[in-house]
């Protein structure tokens, strides 16, 4: 439920992992949609149970999964990856909770992988397939207005308790009366009723007259809690605690110390390991975080061995500091892998709740300010690329001039849209100068912008005020735990600012107060992220859309626009994979035009280094790294590596 920023080290790489299941909203997805291709090339149909009902081990909403019925592993893991050892991540904040779906205090990380659902997440080779993890059977009519969710009877909790409908009943309920407000709101309009049968057998009803999209996903996807530990404890969903319900998943918690340390175990007794959707995951005996106030000081922890795998985000760092003994010696692997998932929309983001950031040309000008080029050649020493659009590098990404069956779509949908979005290119950034940070041609043009609308330069301080001598001054809020080249691109930006006449104010704060004031909207400007959409679902109504804007924290940006919102209702009522692609194209068309933020940077490949005792397949899945999922521990090496010393 919480959407809090801590960052496994480094944060984040800029890209984004469509994770087989995108969780939106504490374990329960309202973004699923269609896989972009990939897979094992011939799909195998949901068996018809006759009379117009379907009946199958897994879902896809076109009916076809790339996995028979009798698949016994996903393709790409290791069906004979030894069982043991122990992975070590670094992880930048702080964690007050062990409740991942409070809407209060910071959730310890990975704390959510204690709980599963119906529906599994999908296999990282395939995009928007699911296949069966607490439900062994999915039923529905072909006009999917309800869904019977037939459960496995060997499932159990980590206390040993049986996982019942009971069980799924009552968290469902709980998320609709304890969870996120957009979150809730959602459901009710989608689900108006849910019913038990008998004791491994529930069933979902849906609205009549809305998109059948992500709604099977939907209840499939949601996380599932013990009813009798919340009756017996009296705990609340949305409150903060330390105290774990149990779960049904393959690790239990192990061990904490608040901002210190989690530790996670494999639980010998998961009641799932015989199933295939399991064969080759989840092989790491324990899995252990280490909390670091910040970056620095997580790299050093990093190079003595105090955690064993790490994820690089600093490209000053990949590139100046890797160079340490151990890296020379083999001890630890420096390596790219490649990474098939489309970019994570990051970057600056305007925050379209305020009055004052409603103004397009304030918008456009501030966008002028920033120079790529040069922060790409001077910060991250040429490694990056300028990311133009919310879906970088995939078939459903808008080039060019709208034409074809994208212009007549748009065509179609009448005064919402613009007359210049029918005839103009797609919207790029602006290009800058590589040579030095203040491209005087761009700042030129945002001064005119500014000055256009009513942002004039006073001659007594050269800042800007408007016609009733406000300041303009903008509050951009950063997290201090992400010092490093991200906070040195940030405060190059404020220069650029600065030079137009704007009164920049870059609050930099801990992570706890960071995570209020994010929750809260309290900022002008904000580096976050949203997530990008390979396929059409509900959710992005939650992401992009006005219903609920307000509230969102998927949608930091407050945007509520009606052409994005006409768009994704239409998307939704997409009939084809090709309906679905012409629809998507314009939505990326759409949102770029809104101009809701500036966007950064991103690259084709996962930076991470490791001491030399994990080994993973090859080659990778599409879709995911997959660390703490199908990779392994090799015993041979880690004792080598402590008998040399390099590990304690």
């Amino acid at each position: 439920m919480s959407r809090t920023r801590d960052f496994v080290v480094n944060p984040g790489h800029g890209r984004f992992r469509p994770n087989r299941r995108s969780v939106l909203a504490g374990g329960a997805s309202l973004f699923a949609g269609l896989g972009l291709g990939g897979g094992l090339g011939s799909l195998a149909r949901a068996q018809s149970a006759g009379g117009g009902m379907i009946e199958t081990y897994g879902y896809n909403f076109y009916n076809e999964l790339s996995y028979p019925a009798d698949f016994k592993q996903f393709a790409y893991v290791n069906p004979e990856a030894p069982k043991g050892g122990e992975i070590s991540i670094g992880v930048l904040g702080t964690f007050d909770s062990m409740n991942p779906y409070t809407i209060k205090g910071r959730a310890g990380a990975w704390s959510s992988s204690m709980y599963e659902s119906l529906l599994g997440e999908g296999p990282a080779d395939v995009y928007g397939e699911q296949y069966g993890l607490l439900a062994e059977r999915v039923e529905y009519p072909e006009d999917m207005s309800w869904v019977i969710f037939h459960m496995r009877p060997e499932a159990t909790f980590s206390d040993g308790t049986p996982v019942t409908a009971e069980d799924v009943l009552f968290s469902h309920n709980l998320l609709l009366e304890e969870g996120l407000a957009s979150y809730a709101a959602a459901v009710k309009a989608r689900i108006p009723n849910t019913e038990v049968i008998d004791e491994h057998k529930i069933k979902f009803y849906f609205t009549e007259g809305i998109s059948r999209r992500s709604l099977i996903d939907q209840a499939g996807g949601v996380s599932v809690w013990s009813k009798k530990w919340f009756e017996d404890t009296g705990a609340r969903l949305d409150q903060s605690r330390l105290e774990t319900s149990p779960g049904s998943a393959p690790y239990v918690l192990d061990s904490y110390d608040v901002n210190r340390r989690i530790v996670y175990k494999r639980n010998p007794d998961y009641w799932g390991w015989h199933l295939p959707v399991n064969v080759g995951r989840h092989n790491f005996d324990r899995i252990r975080f280490e909390y670091f106030g910040d970056d620095t000081a997580a790299f050093e922890a990093f190079k003595a061995g105090e955690y064993t795998f790490r994820q690089e985000g600093d490209s000053k760092k990949w590139a100046t500091q890797y160079s340490f003994p151990k890296v020379q010696n083999g001890q630890v692997v420096k390596t790219e892998l490649p990474d098939g998932t489309p970019p994570a929309d990051s970057g600056i983001v305007f925050n379209l709740r305020r009055p004052i950031m409603q103004d397009k040309n304030l918008r456009e000008a501030l966008t002028l300010a920033y120079n790529f080029e040069w922060t790409n050649e001077s910060l991250q020493y040429g490694l990056f690329e300028h990311r133009v659009s919310f879906m970088q590098d995939t078939p459903v990404m808008a080039e060019g001039v709208p034409e074809g069956e994208e212009l007549e779509f748009l065509k179609s949908l009448g005064d919402v849209v613009p007359a210049d979005l029918l005839t103009e290119p797609a919207r790029m950034p602006p290009t800058s100068s590589a040579e030095r940070l203040n491209d005087r041609r761009n700042l030129r043009q945002a001064a005119k912008l500014l000055e256009d609308s009513g942002w004039v330069v006073s001659q007594n301080d050269g800042k800007r005020r408007n016609a009733e001598g406000q300041l303009l001054e903008l509050t951009f809020i950063f997290n201090s735990s992400n010092e490093g080249t991200l906070s040195a691109v940030v405060e190059n930006y404020i220069k650029n600012l600065e030079i137009i006449g704007v009164t920049p104010k870059l609050e930099k704060v801990d992570a706890a107060q960071y995570t209020s004031r994010e929750r809260a909207f309290d900022y002008d400007l904000i580096f976050d992220s949203y997530i990008p959409f390979l396929g059409v679902g509900t959710g992005l109504m939650q992401v992009y859309g006005s219903e609920s804007a307000a509230v969102s924290t998927f949608n930091p940006a407050g945007l509520a626009s009606p052409l994005v919102d006409t768009i994704i209702e239409q998307a939704l009522a997409a009939q084809s994979r090709q309906e679905e692609e012409t629809r998507l194209k314009a939505l990326d068309r759409a949102l770029r035009y809104e101009m809701i933020m500036i966007p950064a940077w991103y690259r084709g490949s996962y930076w991470v280094a490791y001491y030399d005792q994990y080994e993973h397949p090859d080659p990778l899945p599409q879709y995911d790294l997959g660390y703490l999922d199908f990779w392994w521990f090799n015993q041979e090496k880690a004792d080598k590596l402590k008998a040399a010393g390099a590990l304690r």
